[in-house]
């Protein structure tokens, strides 16, 4: 015990007591990092395509966003709720089991990366022309996404141990990583496109094997450094308690990423029957969108553990506290997005096309103003969902996914056909909105009723 405690101090983070300003901040920061680099992978990507492989190119890779959304936000999903248990064992300090529920984390998602690896690289195709994707750039589109879906397993990989990692409070270590591989990224794409000129084929494979790398590195690092989480041969074995366990918290989170990006995969067709120009102007500033997005994710990212822990610890109320006190950052920092975004939306978006395309960058510019606009709703919704998901009401936030899908297909289908791409950029504002009707007196409500249970 003298040995798991001093690991605990030294190399993990317990926020059960403490700041709870102190430890948002401090443990959101590294994630931000951490996601922001993560971006780097696609940015890039787009960045590269986009200069030297042309305007076509670069609609092709951005028509399967939502779609690459959809597959692998459930596997980043799936990761990050296997690991709610995890957390929520160490802040009550119950290391045994949280061992088993490691071990058993990690035989169901091999099982998931097999799965869905053999299952979307076969419906690839069909779900390209299910989403209209024009014939001047389906195969951009099909070369690039097949490629990223046969990495399925790479991306488990790393999301699952820089989850555990973060589960234990540490969010530092998976960014030195992300470091590595973003520059592993960066060289390898301009090698296999600039140099070697493979196309969008080598976009794909250097995110792929970079992802890799990020993967393989925070998993021996882990196993190295924390001895609390070697496990014994009794605390390996498959066990169905602990998988029920960790599908019942893992499904639900992987789905909801799905469910949502089910709407934007709507929107997306909607989006390719506009032309290539409304795509491309999409693609742009979704990237940035993307890319100015990751203070968001760090704090939902920083409320799952942080909510994690203190169910764990039974501290209830400095769960309350902390969504308070992320609502009030991320609101700061949404003040500041719509300031950046007046200013520099239009030079951003530069980065992404030929300064010769103005019609392109004008609209990109648009979509980026309107997003940034609605961003304190956003601010909630990470929020209060990875609060409620730390709390292990990962069903629950569930409905919160089915309302941000219903406000992008109404936009979708009602107001795109009428209105066009100017419709198109208050898709997701509207599905922010629709989605924190339903999340904020939800999360009130899971709090109240763990206070409840464990009164």
């Amino acid at each position: 015990m003298e040995k798991e405690i001093k690991l605990k101090k030294d190399t993990v983070k317990d926020m059960t007591s403490g700041s709870v300003t102190g430890h948002i901040i401090a443990f959101a920061i590294p994630m931000f990092l951490g996601y922001l680099f993560q971006q780097f992978y696609s940015m890039v990507d787009t960045i590269i395509v986009g200069k030297y492989v042309g305007v076509h190119a670069l609609a092709g890779v951005g028509s399967t966003g939502a779609i690459n959304f959809m597959i692998i936000g459930f596997c980043i999903g799936i990761c990050a709720g296997f690991c709610i248990p995890v957390s929520q064992c160490f802040g009550a300090k119950d290391y045994e089991k949280m061992r088993r529920y490691i071990a058993n984390a990690v035989w169901l998602s091999a099982f998931f990366a097999v799965g869905l690896t053999l299952i979307v690289c076969a419906l690839t195709g069909k779900i390209l022309h299910i989403m209209n994707t024009q014939d001047d750039i389906y195969t951009y589109a099909y070369t690039y996404i097949f490629i990223v879906f046969a990495g399925i397993p790479a991306t488990i990989l790393y999301n699952l141990a820089s989850s555990i990692i973060r589960a234990f409070g540490d969010s530092r270590t998976p960014v030195y990583f992300l470091l590595l591989s973003s520059g592993l990224n960066i060289a390898l794409d301009l090698l296999t496109i600039a140099v070697i000129g493979m196309g969008v084929e080598g976009a794909a494979l250097a995110t792929v094997f970079s992802q890799l790398v990020s993967g393989i590195l925070c998993t021996v690092y882990m196993y190295k450094r924390f001895d609390i989480i070697h496990c014994s041969k009794d605390e390996r074995r498959i066990n169905g308690k602990y998988l029920k366990d960790l599908t019942f918290m893992g499904v639900p989170m992987g789905l909801q990423y799905t469910i949502t990006a089910i709407g934007s995969v709507i929107l997306q067709t909607s989006v390719n029957g506009l032309g290539y120009m409304a795509v491309a102007a999409v693609t742009a500033g979704s990237k940035i969108r993307l890319f100015f997005c990751t203070p968001y994710d760090a704090l939902g990212g920083t409320m799952a553990t942080f909510a994690g822990q203190n169910v764990g610890a039974l501290r209830f109320d400095r769960v309350k506290e902390g969504v308070r006190k992320a609502t009030i950052i991320g609101f700061i920092y949404s003040a500041i997005g719509i300031v950046l975004m007046l200013l520099f939306g239009g030079i951003l978006c530069r980065m992404f096309v030929d300064s010769s395309e103005t019609e392109i960058i004008s609209m990109a510019k648009y979509f980026l103003v309107a997003d940034a606009a609605f961003g304190f709703f956003l601010t909630m919704v990470n929020v209060f969902r990875f609060a409620m998901q730390g709390m292990g009401f990962s069903g629950l936030a569930i409905l919160a996914g089915i309302m941000e899908m219903f406000g992008r297909s109404i936009v979708a289908f009602i107001f795109v056909p009428i209105f066009g791409f100017r419709a198109a950029c208050y898709a997701s504002p509207a599905a922010w909105v629709l989605a924190d009707i339903f999340l904020v007196p939800a999360c009130y409500w899971c709090i109240r009723k763990l206070k409840t249970q464990f009164k």
